[in-house]
């Protein structure tokens, strides 16, 4: 009677998952979607989405995205393939390779950084890991 239809990923951009404040997480953690972080990650964060570290969020680990947010903490290498915003209330700290890149002043940014090409995309490959 219901035919359940396999959502390819497109369906789910503008939807957000949410981590909240007080809530910690070590592990990895893929999302085709966006994600909202106001909690704790200590792993790795990959998603075809945009990613936001809001002003409680820390993440420690790896991230690859399309785009982000960032006015918590990070510490580790991230790729952020279209733009990377970071807030004055952000602590950066680690490896960072962007498409484009906005630093408002004040932000605490004591990273390496390269600029990609236009070419990079993130693809999500069926055991959960994105390369390029």
């Amino acid at each position: 009677m219901f035919d359940k239809v396999k959502k390819n990923g497109t369906e789910l951009l503008g939807k957000t998952n949410r981590i909240v404040e007080g809530t910690s997480i070590v592990g990895d953690i893929v999302s085709k979607a966006d994600f909202r972080l106001d909690g704790e990650l200590i792993g790795n964060f990959t998603s075809q989405g945009k990613l936001v570290i809001g002003a409680t969020g820390v993440i420690k680990g790896e991230i690859i995205c399309n785009n982000a947010d960032i006015e918590g903490e990070f510490h580790g290498k991230i790729k952020v393939l279209e733009i990377l915003n970071i807030k004055a209330t952000a602590k950066i700290h680690g490896e960072v390779a962007v498409g484009k890149l906005s630093i408002e002043p004040g932000a605490e940014f004591t990273a390496t950084c390269t600029m990609l090409s236009h070419s990079n995309t993130v693809i999500m490959l069926e055991d959960g890991k994105g390369t390029e």
